[in-house]
C-alpha cells in the first residue's frame, strides 16, 4: 500500500507538471483530487490494510494529499489562475467603453426653472408656499364669496368637511394663496413669483389634469398701473418665446383682480395644423378688497397679479399636443425635449 501511494504521488506530480492550460489542469484535479479521483479511491483501500500498518499508511495518505494539493495550487498560479476554462468572448481592453445614458431634468422642472430665471431678470423674487391650505387663504382673503361656483366641494379637494368646519383644510386650487401669505408677513413694496403644484378634480383629457403646475406673480408698489402689467407680460412672452411671439389680453373677470384679463398667445401645438390662440392664464390689478384682507391700505398701494399654467407654457414652447404626455414618463417622449 505504501508503495502504491508513493507511485500515485510521483505520477500525480508528473502529470500536473505537464498540464499546459487551465482546462488540462482542471481535468487533472478531477482525476486525482476529485470526489471520484485516484486519491479518494486509495483512501477507500485503507480498510483492507492490516491493523498494525494503518497508522503508517494513514500518514502517507495525508502526506500525498497535501503534496498533490500544493502542486495543484502552484501550477494554477503559474498558469494565471487556473480553474475551468471560461466561455464567452474575450474583452478588448483597448476598445472604447459604451457611454452611459445620462438622465435629464423633466420638462416641467426645466420650464419652471426657465420661467423663474426670466422673471428673476425682471426683479421678481421666488417664494414658495404650502400645498395643504385652508379655506380662508384659498378663497376668503382672495375676495371669493361663499356662493361662488369655485368654492363648491365637488370642485375642490377638501381634507375637512366644509359644511361642518369653519376653516376647512384643502389642497390648494391656485398658487394665489402664496401671495396672500406673503402680503400677510411682509410690507410693500414687493415683487414675487411663486411656482408650484395645484389640485382640482378636473376630468383628465388633452388639456386638463387633476394636478398641474402654476406660476403666480405679484407686484405691489405705489402707482402701479395696468400698463405695468401689460408691459411685464409682453416682455416675458418675447423673452421666453422669441420676439415674434403673438400675444393679446382679453377683458375677463376674477374676484381677486379688477380690472381683469385673460392672457392669450398664438401657439402651434401640432406641426400639421396652423397656430391657434391658447389661454396661458389670467391677470389683472389686485382688487382693493384683497389688500384690505391682508392689512394693506388700498389708498396708498396698488399692484397687479397674474397666474400661468406651466404645463400650458411647456406645451406651447415644445409643441406638445396632449398634457397627459408630460406625466406618462415615456422615456422615448422625454428624451426628445
Amino acid at each position: 500500500m505504501l508503495e502504491q501511494l508513493e507511485a500515485l504521488e510521483q505520477e500525480g506530480l508528473s502529470a500536473v507538471a505537464e498540464a499546459s492550460d487551465a482546462g488540462a489542469l482542471e481535468q487533472w484535479r478531477i482525476d486525482y483530487l476529485g470526489s471520484k479521483g485516484r486519491l479518494k479511491a486509495a483512501m477507500g483501500g485503507l480498510k483492507d490494510v492490516p491493523k498494525e500498518e494503518k497508522p503508517a499508511v494513514g500518514q502517507k495518505l495525508n502526506a500525498v494529499k497535501v503534496r498533490l494539493t500544493e502542486a495543484f495550487e502552484e501550477r494554477k498560479s503559474s498558469l494565471g489562475g487556473g480553474g475551468a476554462k471560461k466561455s464567452g468572448p474575450m474583452i478588448d481592453l483597448s476598445e472604447p467603453a459604451i457611454a452611459p445614458a445620462l438622465g435629464r431634468r423633466h420638462v416641467i422642472s426645466r420650464v419652471k426653472a426657465e420661467l423663474c430665471e426670466v422673471f428673476g431678470r425682471m426683479g421678481f423674487e421666488v417664494v414658495h408656499g404650502r400645498e395643504l391650505e385652508d379655506d380662508a387663504h384659498n378663497f376668503v382673503k382672495l375676495n371669493i364669496p361663499p356662493e361662488h361656483p369655485a368654492r363648491e366641494p365637488i370642485d375642490n379637494f377638501y381634507v375637512d368637511d366644509p359644511l361642518t368646519t369653519d376653516e376647512p383644510r384643502m389642497l390648494r386650487s391656485q398658487t394665489s394663496t402664496v401671495q396672500i401669505r406673503t402680503m400677510e408677513s411682509r410690507k410693500p413694496p414687493l415683487r414675487i413669483i411663486s411656482p408650484g403644484r395645484v389640485y382640482r378634480p378636473d376630468t383628465v383629457d388633452a388639456t386638463h389634469s387633476f394636478m398641474f403646475h402654476q406660476l403666480e406673480g405679484l407686484y405691489v408698489d405705489r402707482k402701479v398701473t395696468m400698463v405695468d402689467l401689460k408691459t411685464t407680460l409682453f416682455q416675458f412672452a418675447r423673452a421666453y418665446f422669441g420676439e415674434d411671439a403673438e400675444i393679446r389680453l382679453i377683458p375677463s373677470y376674477f374676484p381677486f383682480t379688477e380690472p381683469s384679463a385673460e392672457f392669450y398667445m398664438k401657439i402651434r401645438l401640432r406641426p400639421d395644423k396652423p397656430a391657434e390662440w391658447v389661454e396661458l392664464g389670467g391677470c389683472g390689478m389686485v382688487d382693493p378688497a384683497v389688500f384690505e384682507a391682508v392689512g394693506y391700505d388700498p389708498e396708498e398701494w396698488t399692484g397687479f397679479a397674474f397666474g400661468f399654467g406651466i404645463e400650458r407654457i411647456a406645451m406651447g414652447k415644445y409643441g406638445i399636443p396632449d398634457i397627459r404626455m408630460l406625466f406618462e414618463n415615456d422615456v422615448r417622449f422625454l428624451s426628445q425635449l
